[in-house]
């Protein structure tokens, strides 16, 4: 059995994580699925948005630390192969398209880190999250030292990360590191739909959206104002636009098809 699904469901990719069994730990076998499905989104032009879920009563218990522990010694940390997609982005190319991240039961450090690497965040009510790298002798690895503080606050990041202490959905949507806070067993439903309007959008106005934020971030935002209008040219010849433009006079719903 595939330690990871992958479906196309129109242009949404569904990436669950199946190893219910083990509190879908990951070991190096599930990275590299992930990592496929990660190129697959990138790669295919008819997909738009991926949602990244898991199935059982848990999103990961995190990383299966013994099948970890010679690659974490290795100088040189994780790696995608050939095919793949860095699903941290901590190496690599990161994805052009938006991921919607749904998270139950306990979500503790690769998957802290993985949704640290997504763009909305839905979570169910009581699910726990946690980063307990300094309790296994070592520290987090897979981006959340890199990313987490820019999300929650100086404080509220260390507080957390240097002790290795649990937090839970509600905190975190207080924090805003999670957009959607809803009951057990609605994650996955909400987070669809969220989707499914990305979807429907259009697809070069919500790269470019995505682009543009991602600059701000990584560049600063002196480069992101230079580059605004010149990533926006190509957009504007797109027959998109001009659907985008129709649609509104039709007063109807807009079809896009990403050209």
């Amino acid at each position: 059995m595939s330690l990871v699904t992958v479906e196309k469901k129109n242009h949404i990719l569904l990436i669950g994580l199946n190893r219910p069994e083990k509190m879908n730990a990951m070991n190096r076998e599930m990275y590299h699925q992930i990592a496929a499905a990660y190129y697959q989104l990138e790669n295919d032009p008819e997909l738009r948005v991926g949602l990244m879920h898991a199935e059982g009563d848990h999103f990961t218990s995190g990383l299966q630390l013994d099948d970890w522990a010679g690659v974490f010694a290795n100088g040189k940390g994780i790696e995608p192969g050939e095919g793949e997609l860095d699903p941290f982005h901590i190496t690599g190319q990161g994805l052009s398209k938006p991921v919607v991240f749904a998270a139950q039961g306990i979500c503790f450090t690769c998957g802290v880190e993985m949704m640290l690497n997504s763009d909305v965040r839905v979570a169910a009510k009581g699910t726990r999250f946690a980063q307990l790298e300094v309790k296994r002798g070592i520290f987090a690895c897979g981006g959340a030292t890199i990313r987490l503080q820019r999300e929650i606050g100086w404080g509220n990041a260390q507080r957390y990360l240097l002790t290795g202490d649990e937090w839970n959905a509600e905190q975190a949507y207080q924090w805003g590191l999670i957009q959607e806070l809803v009951e057990p067993g609605e994650q996955f439903a909400v987070a669809l739909e969220i989707a499914e309007k990305i979807a429907k959008a259009a697809p070069l106005g919500v790269q470019g959206s995505l682009k543009s934020s991602k600059i701000a971030v990584s560049e600063g935002q002196e480069v992101a104002k230079q580059r605004l209008f010149p990533d926006l040219q190509p957009v504007m010849a797109s027959d998109d636009v001009k659907e985008g433009i129709q649609s509104f006079l039709e007063r109807r719903e807009a079809v896009f098809k990403g050209k």
